[in-house]
């Protein structure tokens, strides 16, 4: 199941900033959002590579950096094999290397292994702030409903145990 996540506070993180690309991982960071407000993950049929909660999250995201004086945009990834930053290829990584250069800031919304993905692709110069923290793994069922909504239903967070030693 995927990784359940909390928000941050990344309005305060870009405080001094004038522009930041947001980069999310389009899975898990989606479904979260999507079970937090109880609504489907995606309609098939209406969009079939877009998440409608996600991208309002983003869009009311974007809003308040703007209104802090940030200008912001969001590095897409439409190909499903895409959505997942850890295994984006270094073609994918080079892309955001390319674009992170536009930026005073790149905002991650995904695990830390997304993190570290965007970390080792953009110029050091380039402020890496985390937009989401994992507080667990989602543990749930997927299911249909029609006419075209995917959903995730039951959903409960289970919490990622320390194995001693990896403190």
């Amino acid at each position: 199941m995927p990784i359940h996540f909390e928000d941050r506070d990344v309005v305060s993180a870009a405080e001094g900033m004038r522009s930041a690309l947001i980069v999310p991982c389009n899975l898990c960071p989606a479904v979260t959002v999507a079970t937090r407000q109880n609504r489907p993950f995606m309609r098939f049929l209406r969009n079939p590579i877009k998440s409608v909660p996600f991208e309002e999250y983003l869009e009311t995201m974007r809003g308040r950096l703007h209104e802090q004086g940030v200008s912001t945009k969001v590095f897409r990834s439409s190909i499903y094999h895409q959505w997942f930053m850890c295994m984006w290829t270094e073609r994918r990584r080079k892309k955001l290397a390319r674009e992170a250069r536009k930026y005073d800031a790149v905002i991650v919304l995904g695990c830390d292994s997304a993190t570290e993905t965007v970390r080792d692709a953009v110029p050091p110069e380039v402020k890496v702030i985390e937009g989401m923290k994992t507080t667990g793994i989602m543990n749930g069922r997927i299911g249909f409903k029609p006419p075209d909504n995917l959903v995730f239903e039951g959903c409960q967070v289970v919490a990622i145990s320390k194995q001693p030693g990896l403190e």
